[in-house]
């Protein structure tokens, strides 16, 4: 492989913003769905092609049916930024993405790979340049790399019921109504928010010269248990993270975990959250103790694929206190993301705490935000 642009290269990554300031912004960013999937940079050269993750770390073999798509699909020698993504078909017919599916992608053996591939196929789309041919696009601005990208994928545009490819070309909007229309709309598809690039920048590997707009939303939620810092010691124990849960038809149900605390707040959770520990026999949660490697419920303290190694134990908790927190979106029946503490909430009772008080964006179909 002899491209201007080589691996390893690190993708340029986004800040947090609102979406109220990214609008500000107009008309010198322009803005994109943003994806929710593995970051993927593509090196194609000829018949050769290889995926690097966000880490610089191999894809390729993980996605032959991509590999084969992109030899058919994308110009013979480039370098594209993107996402893969895997969406499936729900039961009212609409096309969704899933990321936890996208997830078991990744698996060592290599028949797996192969059914995997036949069975839940993945896409890629493309939203940025950074060679093509002979020519290296990194250093010129955002706005002619876009335009050369159109150029070079323009057929990747049409709509994908009727092409039948895996490689897509992102949307792009200058137009505000536009933007709050894919924010609010798009969600239902299974994106994630936003994101806008200024126009004028160059493409900057691993820096965050990129904005992300994603979703904000509250939940109340039952404090289940907890793990420990994995600085914590006997001397000095440290709470890690906390672990949430949601009654659902009388049972507590684990929905995810709340992190990112100082270290003087890890010591004063560890003192404070003493009086409820409880034998795991005692736990609701006492008989997921037979499971021990992954399993379909994610429940706490088994291991999966991504998490092979780590100590997962966790010390359980009598579900007596509720917290509220922070989050962005769900993945099934669970926080897509860690949860943000922000306050406990005495004042409610934990059985009322259920998965009714989530909000459920408007299902959305996938082919619409590809097609345009």
């Amino acid at each position: 492989m002899d491209l201007p642009v080589m691996p390893p290269i690190r993708p340029m990554l986004a800040k947090t913003t609102t979406l109220d300031n990214a609008l500000a912004m107009l008309p010198y960013v322009q803005l994109e769905p943003k994806w929710d999937g593995f970051r993927c940079i593509v090196f194609r050269d000829g018949d050769e092609v290889e995926l690097a993750s966000r880490n610089t770390k191999p894809l390729t073999r993980y996605f032959p049916e991509l590999v084969e798509a992109m030899r058919a699909e994308l110009p013979e020698r480039c370098v594209l930024d993107g996402e893969i993504f895997v969406a499936l078909e729900g039961q009212d017919g609409k096309g969704r993405l899933q990321f936890e599916v996208l997830q078991e992608r990744i698996h060592p053996a290599a028949s797996r790979i192969e059914m995997l591939a036949e069975q839940t196929p993945a896409d890629f789309v493309a939203f940025d340049l950074l060679a093509l041919g002979d020519e290296s696009y990194v250093d010129r601005a955002f706005s002619e790399r876009r335009a050369a990208l159109e150029q070079a994928l323009g057929h990747l545009a049409a709509d994908p019921l009727e092409r039948q490819g895996r490689c897509h070309l992102t949307r792009t909007s200058t137009d505000p109504a536009v933007a709050e229309e894919w924010f609010h709309q798009f969600e239902g598809a299974g994106l994630d928010g936003v994101v806008a690039k200024p126009l004028s920048a160059p493409y900057a590997p691993n820096a965050r010269t990129m904005l992300k707009i994603k979703h904000e939303r509250t939940a109340d939620v039952v404090l289940a248990g907890y793990r420990e810092h994995k600085t914590s010691t006997p001397e000095e124990p440290l709470i890690g993270s906390l672990l949430l849960g949601l009654y659902q038809d009388g049972e507590l149900q684990h929905i995810g975990v709340s992190a990112s605390f100082t270290a003087q707040r890890r010591a004063e959770l560890w003192q404070e959250l003493q009086p409820l520990v409880v034998p795991i026999d005692e736990h609701p949660w006492g008989r997921w103790q037979e499971f021990l490697v992954a399993n379909p419920g994610r429940q706490p303290g088994t291991q999966s694929r991504w998490s092979q190694g780590k100590d997962l134990s966790f010390t359980p908790l009598r579900p007596e206190r509720v917290l509220e927190v922070k989050y962005d979106a769900m993945e099934g029946r669970r926080f897509r993301h860690t949860a943000h503490f922000k306050r406990w909430r005495e004042d409610r009772d934990p059985e009322s705490c259920g998965y009714e008080q989530l909000e459920q964006p408007a299902k959305y179909d996938l082919a619409d935000v590809l097609g345009g």
